[in-house]
């Protein structure tokens, strides 16, 4: 086993990094709520979704990428999120301007940028489609932003595991037909819990 690809950034010191057997290379794990960006040609990333998006973003000619992993509802007032609506959105975006902002500081251009979306599920019984609100909002901030979506495998009742290799922009999905156990939807709940319960403080501004 190699050593781990020394981190660019503190700030993804808490992100879950580790030797990925399978593919005989450095890896990190993304959960809900968590953003990753790699400068190693070498390095994956990784995450399971259910009704939470990812966008796996990089640029070619600058050799970096990440992703991210986040859970936005439609914005809808009758949606059934009640007062967390307006946060969560916050969030939702903050989550891709953060990504967007963090491969401008290592040297991607926005016009070579390109983007890869996967995600939003309809796996929770009884509640509204959030996948499918997360996937309009993506399209929709792509579009108003001007970033070019090649490629997106979203939608349907499966999660889905995607595994990203951020130098190249190559992606693998592998639709999760049954469920072993329920850690993905409680770990979504939870998410959608914390975001009623602390909001996110603060904008971020694209440049």
């Amino acid at each position: 086993m190699s050593a781990l690809p020394q981190l660019h950034d503190g700030a993804f010191a808490h992100i879950n990094r580790y030797w990925d057997r399978v593919h005989a290379c450095p890896a990190a794990k993304l959960l809900p709520g968590e953003c990753y960006v790699s400068v190693s040609h070498s390095e994956l990333i990784t995450t399971v979704l259910g009704s939470c998006v990812s966008a796996c973003v990089w640029s070619s000619e600058a050799g970096v990428g990440g992703m991210n992993h986040f859970m936005l509802p439609d914005g809808a007032r009758d949606s059934g999120w009640g007062p967390a609506v307006s946060n969560a959105t916050r969030y939702g975006t903050h989550a891709m301007e953060f990504l967007i902002n963090e491969l401008l500081k290592l040297g991607a251009r926005r016009e070579d940028l390109r983007i890869k979306m996967f995600g939003g599920g309809r796996v929770m019984a009884g509640m509204s489609d959030v996948g499918a609100g997360n996937i309009a909002f993506m399209r929709r901030f792509l579009r108003d932003e001007k970033l070019e979506l090649v490629a997106e495998d979203v939608g349907g009742r499966w999660p889905r595991k995607v595994v990203f290799f951020p130098a190249t922009g190559r992606a693998r999905v592998k639709k999760l037909v049954s469920l072993h156990n329920n850690t993905l939807l409680e770990r979504e709940q939870d998410y959608r819990r914390r975001l009623q319960d602390d909001p996110l403080q603060g904008d971020v501004e694209l440049f």
